[in-house]
């Protein structure tokens, strides 16, 4: 019964407009009203990462919970963890609607909101009130009229610091203008520098995980680049990938070439090989999270062969509501026990072995 309740839930949501339906999803969680399945779970698919205890490898990419608004109700869906954000020094209404579009022929979404979200000061209250029972990261961004872009991520990671299980650098969405320029070398070594001083400089109680998110359409040449700063200035981790610009010639839906980031199935190639071109770059001295396009336990165990110790999940959740993690982790428990696993953390990177 509860299973026709979560898919009558999804196909009502489906018919409203993209965002209004994404509203009232919040809504709904925020006040319980929201329906939600007994969470599956299985030792095989718990990991330690960065001191921190992950029940299960499966996570909630940055930009569903903007705002920090329902972060208790997504740990409740039997997440592994959850990333809110993009967040910004101040709040900012992002760009103009319509700027959410489904392409449900390609099981895809392109969105160009553009770091709308209530600022660090609302946004960390939220997150300082949270039950504490998976682990939480932040997405940092920019405004968008912030001149000098490193002063709004050290910003960032002063607030947050002392409240978060983990940070990002998000410098590789694509619907802010400028935004995409800052994984050059000079531009990335200059805002990390500064954010690893900065979490330096709060002390060893205060010193998340610091990690970095690229884009998929990052030349060789580019992705040697960011490994390079990546090592040499020691942040925690990388999360490949963020949405991508391109539209591969297999889009049928009519929606295909709005603007904006392209989420979802068809971005699942092309994030994957990123990861794996930055895992055979890095190995395993930094930690990859594989963000893109997966939908089945199938997908996340390509990304996690490899190279990525976590994975995250957004897209498809729109698609499939609550209903889609317990069968990612069913499927993915199954995958790992017939290749011979006994831990997700074995098969992390088993492509290149």
């Amino acid at each position: 019964m509860l299973d026709k309740t979560l898919w009558a839930f999804t196909h009502l949501l489906h018919l409203l407009d993209p965002e209004t339906a994404h509203e009232l999803t919040v809504w709904s969680a925020q006040h319980r009203m929201a329906p939600s399945l007994r969470a599956f779970e299985d030792p095989i698919l718990s990991s330690i990462l960065w001191d921190r205890e992950f029940i299960n490898p499966f996570g909630l990419a940055a930009g569903f919970d903007k705002n920090g608004v329902v972060i208790d109700p997504l740990q409740r869906q039997g997440f592994g963890f959850i990333e809110i954000g993009s967040v910004t020094p101040r709040p900012q209404l992002g760009n103009p609607r319509p700027r959410l579009f489904r392409l449900p022929k390609d099981r895809a979404v392109i969105n160009r909101m553009g770091f709308n979200n209530d600022g660090h000061g609302a946004v960390a209250a939220r997150v300082a009130r949270r039950q504490r029972t998976r682990v939480l990261g932040v997405n940092l961004g920019k405004n968008k009229d912030t001149v000098q872009a490193v002063t709004d991520y050290v910003a960032g990671v002063k607030v947050f610091a002392e409240i978060a299980d983990y940070l990002v650098i998000n410098v590789s969405s694509p619907n802010t203008p400028g935004l995409r320029a800052l994984q050059g070398k000079s531009a990335l070594s200059e805002i990390l520098d500064a954010a690893l001083t900065e979490r330096a400089r709060l002390g060893a109680i205060s010193r998340p995980p610091l990690l970095l998110k690229i884009a998929p359409d990052l030349t060789g040449s580019e992705l040697d680049d960011i490994a390079q700063v990546a090592l040499d200035l020691g942040i925690d981790g990388l999360i490949c990938t963020n949405t991508t610009l391109m539209r591969p010639s297999r889009l049928r839906d009519t929606k295909r070439m709005e603007d904006g980031g392209l989420s979802g199935r068809p971005l699942f190639d092309l994030s994957t090989q990123v990861l794996s071109e930055m895992y055979a770059r890095v190995g395993k001295c930094l930690p990859l999270i594989g963000s893109g396009g997966v939908e089945s336990g199938k997908m996340a165990y390509a990304k996690i062969r490899a190279g990525a110790s976590l994975v995250q999940v957004y897209t498809a959740f729109i698609y499939e509501g609550p209903g889609l993690l317990n069968r990612l982790k069913r499927d993915l428990v199954g995958l790992l026990r017939a290749d011979g696993f006994t831990s997700v953390s074995q098969a992390v990177g088993a492509d290149h072995r």
